[in-house]
């Protein structure tokens, strides 16, 4: 076999809960992402041949063993589901940095099924692959929840409660609002993270926030900048998760002081997202950009309209 034989699949990074809603809202971010090669073998058994990091070389932590990678994890599913008795051989070269809050697991998830996918006679729908993506999300994660995935796949904002899965809705958004995305040097491990999270809330906490979320949603479809801006915030979680990111509060204050519409942690961090007007987003980047740096951050930073691209195919043999 040659490369000839490869379908190469590309996967964005994501943002995770979108602040407002917790396990039930993601957003697509153009510009960086996973990609995963895969071809059909002989073999009977889906494999990694290897998995390059960010500088191009062999990645000195992520695992090829298939039952311990998001993305074979992910293909084996699809693979098992429609009964092909073919080997697959992958090679996933990550884009996006570990513990980021980006969406890492999930876009090698995603992308593996997308690649496994365009190898089969008659290719599933993208909506179809979403359980499959999710059995590789939930390896990483521990938990069910689409949030990174279901953006990942199908692009721009999508709403995804777990009591819905596998059922997705994409949510159109008010124009002239793009994403920055700042992420510090900062590691957070997610499932830790999710583990630390309280497990009580009172009746007024779950009432102002599901309150805020049904007003998001409801300012998507409406398409009301007002009340996207005033509906875009986090009372539960982001409390509990902002000392494990120090630069965040300054990072937050600068965004909303340059004209943000909203301001919170992508995910779990330590990658913080800002909504904000076209019109004032590269000023938004680069205060989120300062801010991080003065309190000894090094960062880098992605702007993207809200209907980013998903997944899709970039080579088909």
């Amino acid at each position: 076999m040659t490369d000839k034989d490869f379908k190469t699949s590309f996967a964005p990074a994501s943002i995770g809960n979108l602040g407002v809603g917790f396990d039930m809202l993601g957003l697509a971010i153009a510009g960086v992402g996973d990609r995963v090669a895969a071809r059909k073998t002989g073999s009977g058994k889906v494999l990694i041949r290897e998995v390059r990091g960010l500088d191009g070389e062999i990645h000195p932590h992520l695992s090829t063993v298939a039952t311990e990678n998001t993305a074979s994890i992910a293909a084996q599913s699809l693979w098992d589901a429609v009964g092909d008795e073919s080997g697959l051989e992958l090679i996933v070269h990550k884009g996006i940095p570990l513990q980021s809050g980006m969406g890492s697991s999930a876009a090698s998830a995603v992308a593996g099924v997308v690649a496994a996918n365009a190898l089969l006679d008659e290719p599933l729908a993208k909506s179809e692959l979403l359980v499959h993506a999710l059995a590789g999300e939930q390896f990483a994660s521990g938990g069910m929840h689409a949030d990174n995935v279901a953006p990942s796949l199908l692009g721009g904002m999508v709403l995804c409660p777990p009591v819905l899965l596998p059922d997705m809705v994409s949510l159109p958004a008010p124009a002239g609002i793009s994403s920055v995305v700042v992420h510090p040097e900062v590691q957070v491990d997610t499932a830790e993270s999710r583990k630390n999270l309280a497990r009580g809330y009172s009746l007024d906490q779950w009432l102002t926030q599901q309150g805020y979320l049904a007003g998001f949603i409801a300012a998507c479809l409406q398409k009301d900048v007002e009340l996207f801006g005033k509906c875009l915030r986090d009372e539960m979680i982001e409390p509990q998760r902002a000392a494990s990111v120090p630069c965040f509060t300054d990072v937050k204050a600068a965004a909303m002081n340059s004209g943000a519409l909203g301001c919170s942690l992508s995910g779990s961090g330590p990658s913080i997202f800002a909504l904000c007007p076209d019109s004032a987003v590269q000023n938004v980047s680069t205060a989120m950009e300062q801010a991080s740096r003065k309190q000894g951050y090094q960062c880098e930073s992605w702007i993207s309209p809200l209907d980013a691209p998903g997944a899709r195919v970039e080579q088909t043999g």
